[in-house]
């Protein structure tokens, strides 16, 4: 989905999280205090930024979108810019997690970050998932950059995070049920084990990524590496605990089989 564009330099999001399916959240209510936070923040960030059209320090019109600019190019990342070694640049994949170029772009994100994001917190702890969210998201936006080096386009959005965040869900909950809403199923609500609503979802970004452009648009690129990441991460650092379980279900089982 595209960003608006207040001007010819408009932000390339990093994405409302994808198009088919929609996910909303079925399942099991964990409360998370770091996604509690990082949804209030981000959606903190729009309403007082030019974004948002909300706040009248900005003005409306043309200056609006003057500001609108001005507002992604300080905060966005412009990979152009991020290869120049400039302290502030570097900064720039942090700060462009919390920025967000339209409503529907922050509310498709956050939609996401709250149906997955509480249980992989309450997976990982609250202070390596805040580690997780914010390093995944710079390397999915470093890598974003790096494929497009010459670019003058700003870059904006939680959706590098986000899709470290569906990666590690991935492996760490296959089989958790979500309720998918598809619009070629004439958008009935359908519930799906993880595993399948997820590798869609990164079939669809896959696909995308191949035709991924350097103009206004969503970022696929950075979705793949987000979520490749956000797995890879999950599969390293919990596999030898999923080891570990199984190995001690083996023996309570065979314990249970004996006469």
């Amino acid at each position: 989905m595209t960003a608006p564009a207040p001007s010819p330099r408009s932000p390339r999001s990093s994405g409302l999280l994808p198009r088919p399916p929609h996910a909303t959240r079925s399942l099991t209510a964990v409360f998370s205090r770091v996604t509690n936070v990082l949804i209030g923040l981000c959606c903190a960030v729009f309403v007082i930024g030019p974004a948002s059209g909300l706040n009248r320090i900005y003005g409306t019109g043309d200056a609006l979108l003057k500001a609108q600019t001005a507002y992604f190019e300080r905060w966005g990342v412009i990979p152009l810019e991020l290869w120049s070694g400039s302290l502030r640049a570097l900064i720039t994949p942090l700060t462009a997690l919390f920025v967000h170029g339209s409503w529907l772009h922050l509310l498709g994100n956050m939609l996401f970050l709250y149906v997955f994001g509480g249980m992989a917190e309450a997976r990982m702890g609250r202070l390596p998932f805040a580690a997780f969210y914010l390093i995944i998201g710079y390397l999915a936006l470093l890598g974003y950059a790096a494929a497009h080096a010459s670019s003058g386009q700003t870059l904006v959005g939680a959706s590098g995070s986000i899709s470290g965040v569906l990666g590690a869900f991935l492996y760490l909950f296959p089989t958790a049920r979500v309720t998918s809403v598809f619009p070629f199923l004439f958008f009935l609500p359908l519930r799906f084990p993880a595993w399948i609503v997820l590798l869609f979802w990164f079939f669809l970004q896959w696909q995308a990524a191949q035709h991924d452009s350097r103009g206004p648009g969503v970022a696929y690129l950075a979705h793949v590496v987000g979520f490749a990441l956000g797995f890879l991460y999950a599969w390293a650092r919990y596999r030898r605990d999923s080891v570990r379980a199984t190995r001690q279900n083996d023996r309570a089982t065979e314990g249970e089989s004996q006469p």
